[in-house]
């Protein structure tokens, strides 16, 4: 007699299981491949165009460059802010493992004010913004012009 019960539990855990694993992949799906938490990004470079500017310039775009450790492509917007200020966004970036450079564009009323500014990006992780890694600040300094030029992209000036 035990051994009915044994059985009918197991195939009631199966029929179980076997209702849930279709579920869970279709809420995978339903997120168009989304980034998640817990998948390592790095920001390895941020730069605008052009550099440098002049106080009151608009900048075109920022360069961001974002190492992605993930195992699969994602989807994610892609956002450079300055304290609270968005100053830049791009919108369903596909990330791919490995490196990406990416163009975001510049926020229309954004201009440079005081004597230096820094910022940071965020992507959206499972629907919730999240600072990205870096092993450095990202910061544009005014000297006659603002700029955000480090001593090793002195060497990679096209003239």
């Amino acid at each position: 007699m035990a051994w009915i019960k044994a059985a009918l539990l197991a195939g009631f855990l199966s029929i179980l299981m076997m209702n849930m694993v279709p579920e869970a992949t279709a809420a995978d799906r339903g997120r168009g491949g989304s980034c998640r938490r817990g998948e390592r990004l790095n920001i390895q470079d941020l730069d605008m165009s052009p550099d440098p500017i002049i106080e009151g310039q608009r900048i075109r775009a920022w360069k961001v460059r974002i190492n992605f450790a993930g195992q699969r492509d994602c989807e994610t917007d892609v956002l450079i802010r300055e304290g609270n200020n968005i100053v830049g966004r791009a919108r369903n970036y596909n990330m791919r493992p490995g490196v990406n450079e990416i163009e975001v564009p510049a926020a229309e009323n954004f201009r440079f004010r005081g004597r230096e500014l820094c910022f940071n990006v965020q992507v959206d992780l499972d629907g919730s913004r999240q600072q990205i890694d870096a092993d450095r600040r990202f910061c544009a300094r005014q000297r006659t012009m603002w700029s955000m030029r480090e001593p090793e992209d002195r060497g990679n000036i096209k003239r």
